[in-house]
């Protein structure tokens, strides 16, 4: 019974708006109080979690994701993907879809994808034609991209939590994203017939194109350099995912400072002020989050709720779709990092039991999670680019509906039930079993 109060607690704190880090610890003392009174032990839990090589690259890559705004980065990006796509109907569409892949291959998280290429783009595809409630929600559900390409944030966490490797767990979620970037372009193509209005530049010769993606791609070939540094250097093993991180800091203030030219001390300051914010919040939910971990561990409630699952039904298939749902029900109440920290330790224990290989788990909890954060009523993300495009709710659901239950809920299954789609890559590249 304590145990269903606590994750209610959670819960509720989290609906009712309380920030997560605090909701986690609202949990954690009521776990404490409950079962151990004198429950001082956990605080020291809680610090030795802190102390973890691979957790200083989170704060590292979100350093990186704030000054790629700040140091222009981000723009030669969106400009290089317009340069091959802005001449097509409904090719800007297909370059927003683009933009968050390659963002999310540098930043690590859809918030930042959101909040960089929501700024950027939304205004843009308005001038263009689009209406803006739908270029909201395509920004939405192309920022799930994030969380999918690697380096990514919540792959990280979730190695940090099952102990698993961080640069496996990042190749796991490769192909399923790069499925749902294809079904956001094909979606987001038959859906801009409806706009009579969008504007597509007129039609140049091959030669005349070829010159315009040369143009732009020299103009934003150190942006683009920026990914292959990262990704390279983590798997031609001359860095851990770590260094990476502090190599695309120092990079990322390089080229701003002395190539681009667009970046300052106050945009620095600035971006190292969002980083340090951010990493503080989510240090807080490390701290709690290894608290309830062991306290759950302690009184074996991955265990309770695997039997409670098992007990229902013992067919493998139903299993699975249950643990989807409620994937999909956690990243719609949570952000994809506190959420990925929850379910994961909560469920691995399941999911060895019924026999789902750990990087397979992965990527069933990464795609579920991107599509929980951008499911209404909730959905984090889908409500952070409506702030940033000013658009009301009913504006932009219908749009963001088809593109959930089109391009992203197929990958969601697809994934869950055909293990090599998350599997085949890990297995090619780090040998995995």
């Amino acid at each position: 019974m304590h145990i269903v109060i606590n994750l209610l607690i959670l819960i509720a704190a989290i609906v009712i708006g309380i920030p997560i880090p605090f909701a986690f610890m609202a949990a954690a003392l009521y776990m404490g109080f409950m079962f151990f009174p004198d429950f001082s032990f956990l605080t020291t839990v809680g610090f030795r979690s802190l102390n973890s090589l691979i957790l200083l690259s989170i704060p590292l890559f979100i350093m990186a994701g704030s000054l790629m705004g700040s140091a222009g980065i981000a723009v030669r990006l969106v400009d290089f993907a317009q340069s091959i796509l802005g001449r097509i109907r409904g090719g800007m569409g297909a370059a927003v879809v683009v933009s968050c892949a390659i963002f999310g291959a540098i930043a690590g998280t859809c918030s930042a994808a959101v909040a960089c290429i929501g700024t950027i783009m939304i205004p843009r595809l308005e001038k263009l034609g689009y209406p803006r409630h739908y270029t909201t929600a395509l920004v939405a559900c192309s920022s799930v991209l994030g969380q999918l390409f690697p380096p990514s944030v919540p792959m990280i966490l979730f190695a940090w939590v099952t102990q698993q490797s961080v640069a496996a767990c990042f190749l796991s979620t490769v192909i399923p994203g790069l499925i749902i970037m294809v079904n956001l372009i094909i979606v987001n193509h038959f859906y801009c017939k409806k706009f009579p209005d969008i504007k597509v530049d007129s039609s140049i010769s091959f030669r005349e194109s070829s010159l315009l993606i040369a143009r732009s791609t020299r103009r934003g070939i150190w942006s683009l350099i920026m990914p292959a540094i990262i990704i390279g250097g983590i798997y031609g093993g001359i860095a851990t995912p770590t260094e990476s991180a502090a190599i695309a800091v120092g990079y990322s203030v390089v080229i701003g400072f002395f190539v681009h030219r667009e970046l300052s001390i106050k945009s620095l300051w600035k971006a190292l002020c969002v980083s340090a914010t951010t990493s503080g919040v989510i240090c807080m939910m490390l701290f709690f989050i290894a608290m309830l971990g062991r306290l759950y561990a302690m009184e074996q409630v991955p265990q309770r709720l695997a039997d409670y699952l098992l007990g229902i039904s013992d067919n493998r298939i139903v299993i699975l779709l249950m643990v989807n749902l409620f994937l999909i029900i956690i990243g719609m109440l949570m952000d994809d990092l506190s959420g990925t920290l929850l379910t994961a330790a909560l469920l691995m224990p399941l999911m060895r039991e019924i026999g789902v290989h750990p990087i397979h788990f992965a990527a069933i909890m990464g795609t579920n999670m991107g599509m929980g954060n951008v499911t209404p009523p909730c959905a984090p993300l889908l409500y952070l680019a409506a702030r940033i495009g000013n658009v009301p709710f009913n504006q932009y659901i219908t749009p963001t509906l088809v593109f959930m239950l089109v391009a992203q809920l197929p990958v969601v299954l697809l994934v869950t039930f055909v293990p090599e789609l998350a599997l085949w890559l890990p297995r090619l590249v780090m040998g995995i079993r």
